[in-house]
């Protein structure tokens, strides 16, 4: 009776500790269709208190803050879903045939993820975007290269285990082709370790994105996005403070639900497996 009450209780509170993230992640996605005023045109004085036409006041150009929150959300959602997607893929790929192969090509793969794992994430950032400018194919560059060598490790450790199975020695003694073991044997088995992951990059995308639209790497004026917004108005913080913490709250949510999610699918789906811990 007590364990069921403590699952309970636990469960509802992650549910309420989850519940800013998904207010924040409806923002995003419905956001834009529900904006009162164009996200361009000013509809007042600079740095407006609220008021009725204008709830959350105006930022520093006099345009209505609630219309760019409603409409600034996609970019810090949308890029690191994509961001997500192509860092577990390639980490996927490295770690799996790096921990099935188990000769020279396992040693080089995993000597090169170091490498790159030995580079500050924010050197990456910043070394990229001033090589090659901001952009989308930028950011998501920088996240599969900070991001990738993490689950390139985590998949080589489980393919390792998985490897040394009988049903993969079988499927080897039946000559099966490499890859043929690779997608039938080894990667269904690994499938629910790359799945919290996935959880894990995708809160480190968010706050990799949001850093470089705040740096002004990212997104540019006159787009509205949470982290170019916080930039733009923290000079008239003490006039309209509305315009920084609404979208920083937003995104401080987003990050610390996909935080706790993440958690929660590695603990649920690999239990307590050391090789799945929270970065």
């Amino acid at each position: 009776m007590t364990v069921a009450l403590t699952r309970t209780a636990f469960r509802a509170g992650t549910a309420l500790a989850l519940l800013p993230g998904v207010i924040a992640l409806v923002i995003a996605v419905f956001g834009p269709f529900l904006a009162p005023h164009s996200i361009s045109g000013p509809v007042g004085i600079p740095w407006a208190a609220p008021s009725w036409g204008a709830p959350l006041g105006t930022d520093f150009l006099g345009r209505d803050v609630l219309s760019r929150v409603l409409s600034g959300g996609r970019t810090i959602v949308v890029l690191p879903l994509l961001a997500t997607a192509i860092s577990v893929t390639v980490g996927a790929v490295i770690g799996i045939v790096a921990g099935s192969v188990h000769h020279w090509l396992d040693g080089l793969l995993m000597r090169l993820m170091d490498a790159i794992l030995a580079v500050p994430a924010i050197l990456i950032l910043l070394v990229l975007v001033t090589g090659f400018g901001g952009g989308t194919v930028v950011l998501v560059v920088v996240v599969v290269l900070i991001s990738g060598p993490f689950t390139a490790r985590l998949a080589r450790s489980v393919a390792i285990d998985v490897s040394r199975k009988a049903y993969v020695e079988s499927a080897i003694g039946r000559g099966e082709s490499m890859v043929a073991v690779l997608y039938r044997e080894i990667l269904p088995n690994v499938g629910g370790a790359l799945l919290a992951e996935a959880g894990l990059v995708f809160s480190n995308s968010i706050f990799l994105v949001a850093l470089a639209n705040f740096l002004g790497f990212g997104a540019q004026p006159p787009t509205a996005d949470w982290a170019l917004m916080v930039a733009e108005n923290n000079p008239g913080v003490s006039f309209n403070p509305w315009s920084v913490l609404v979208p920083v709250l937003l995104i401080v949510s987003l990050t610390i639900s996909a935080n706790l999610l993440a958690d929660r699918l590695a603990r649920r789906l690999a239990g307590d497996d050391p090789r799945i811990a929270v970065r």
